[in-house]
């Protein structure tokens, strides 16, 4: 291991004590413990810069199990501290510790980390802030003040008890409670005039907000009453500077705009609603709302309100913005292609094989709920596949996840969606292995089974080039690429009933998840695990495990 470091940028060593603690929270008029790290909601903020070392131990006080994902983070050769339970590692059960060690080769911007257990990222969840080396300016102006604005969802549940419920039952997630904004759901809730969270401004001056989607089930719009925003980076990359009214971020993204006070003096709404492009599902449909006030405002002047959030289905106002984003630099976008993926994406009703169907097939038409990837509902094993598959352990996974649809149909208008009857996908533990240093398309398809929507695909341990997307069904005939300047992304919204091509070079070993972000799809089995191989000598070699790696 020592002569891998010794190739890499030197930078400093940050240590952070990450310790999972139940905390006692007041809101929307009840009180209730929560799982949190350190006792902070949101929790702590990671800093760091381009290049550092970081170190993170994580104790688990709880009675949970825990893991934590750095989220957007490459993990360059640490495919051990990922964080996904049972992909890269068992989770931490109570009462024990693990050492989370990555070193953030040639990043810098706004990612996030969250747990990566059933769904206690509904609470844990903080901003990784890494900034650029010493000396090295932002790519724009200089904002007078940074601030980070976290988009959460609340509920009064137990979220392990809560999801251990909605699989039983079959059937959907019940709504979120509340829309926060940094842990706080504002005046629009009950109970919570003052559970509000604001940003005081100095007229003139510009900021810029580190927005991150920490969202569970939903995604989400987000605009400043009167102001314009103006995007400069999208998942830790510095984009061209594009200024639009409002944004939509899912669970995952994370996008940095530059806001400039230059309203008249006031108290200005910042707020967060739902979008929801699938048809016929439920949502909460109060808005969240925080205050940008202006120094010299009244106290309690009337915020003016944001009226700029689009309809919850507004898909137009979401492809507007993925329109404008293009990477600031020119990208090294792989021209040649080694490893083509056609990935299918879709809801699933399986039949009821329960013998108490009021309780187990609350699903549509009686069915049970699932999701999946080329058909495939994906199960997590009761083992770390990585550590199985760097074990040579067999039985827990097979590598025969197919690289296209079995069938090709019209994806899109032509999926059957006469649930259950036809509807329902096959399961199981299905890994695709792919060639260090392969040059991947991967081409993903929203369909119609059940409903089309929009979803946030995730890939764990890269970026990738989003090279194109479009509506309907993907036509490499008339698909129009961007080689040039396309975004460059952790987690990608594929369009309500469209598809999004993404390009990477699979040039870091391990066993990476590739899945839905919001939370209730991949509990439906909305994922994968893409194994990507060793390479040839230590810098293209996956290192052992740390000795304290939990078991499970």
């Amino acid at each position: 291991m020592v002569q891998v470091m010794a190739q890499w940028p030197k930078g400093s060593t940050r240590f952070y004590d990450f310790k999972v603690q139940m905390l006692e929270v007041n809101k929307l008029c009840n009180t209730r413990n929560i799982v949190t790290i350190n006792q902070m909601y949101p929790g702590p903020v990671v800093y760091a810069q381009e290049d550092d070392r970081v170190i993170v131990k994580l104790t688990n006080e709880t009675p949970y199990n825990a893991t934590i994902h750095w989220h957007g983070v490459r993990q360059i050769l640490s495919c051990w501290s990922d964080g996904p339970s049972y992909i890269t590692q068992c989770p931490v059960q109570s009462g024990q510790t693990f050492t989370y060690e990555f070193t953030l080769v040639k990043q810098k911007g706004t990612l996030f980390w969250h747990a990566h257990f059933s769904w206690l990222r509904a609470t844990v969840y903080g901003a990784l802030i890494i900034y650029p080396k010493t000396g090295v300016p932002y790519p724009f102006k200089y904002p007078y003040e940074e601030h980070t604005i976290i988009l959460g969802e609340y509920w009064q549940q137990d979220l392990v008890q809560l999801e251990t419920s909605v699989k039983a039952s079959g059937g959907s997630a019940p709504i979120a409670d509340a829309y926060t904004i940094n842990g706080h759901p504002g005046p629009n809730y009950n109970c919570s005039a003052n559970d509000v969270y604001k940003i005081d401004v100095v007229p003139g001056k510009t900021y810029m907000l580190r927005l991150i989607g920490a969202l569970l089930n939903m995604e989400s719009f987000f605009s400043i009453a009167n102001h314009k925003l103006t995007i400069v980076e999208a998942d830790g990359q510095y984009t061209k500077p594009f200024t639009t009214d409002r944004v939509m971020l899912g669970p995952g993204q994370t996008l940095n705009v530059l806001v400039t006070a230059d309203q008249k003096i006031g108290r200005y709404s910042m707020a967060m609603g739902p979008y929801m492009s699938a048809q016929n599902a439920l949502f909460q449909n109060i808005t969240s709302i925080a205050y940008f006030q202006y120094l010299g405002a009244t106290p309690n002047s009337v915020a003016l309100p944001a009226s700029l959030l689009p309809r919850f289905n507004d898909n137009l106002a979401v492809k507007t913005v993925m329109d404008g984003l293009k990477c600031l630099e020119m990208g090294q976008v792989p021209k040649e292609i080694d490893t083509n993926l056609f990935i299918t994406i879709g809801i699933n009703v399986n039949k009821c094989g329960s013998k108490t169907p009021k309780q187990n097939c609350q699903g549509v038409n009686g069915g049970v709920m699932a999701a999946s990837m080329n058909n495939n509902s994906f199960i997590r094993p009761n083992v770390s596949i990585l550590q199985a598959y760097y074990d040579h352990i067999n039985a827990h996974f097979t590598e025969d996840f197919p690289g296209s649809p079995l069938k090709f149909y019209d994806f899109v208008n032509g999926a059957p969606n006469s649930a259950p009857n036809n509807t329902g996908s096959t399961n199981g533990t299905r890994t695709k292995v792919i060639e260090y240093g392969s040059r991947v398309q991967l081409i993903l398809q929203d369909t119609g089974t059940v409903t089309t929507e929009n979803h946030p695909i995730h890939l764990h341990g890269y970026s990738f080039y989003v090279v194109g997307y479009g509506s309907g069904n993907y036509n490499p005939q008339t698909a129009s690429f961007n080689l040039v300047d396309p975004p460059y992304m952790n987690t990608i919204g594929v369009p309500v009933g469209g598809w999004a091509a993404i390009r990477f070079v699979a040039d870091n070993p391990g066993v990476w998840f590739m899945h839905c972000h919001l939370e209730i799809h991949l509990t439906w089995g909305l994922s994968v695990a893409l194994i990507v191989k060793n390479g040839q000598g230590p810098l293209e070699t996956l290192p052992h495990p740390p000795a304290d790696m939990p078991r499970c």
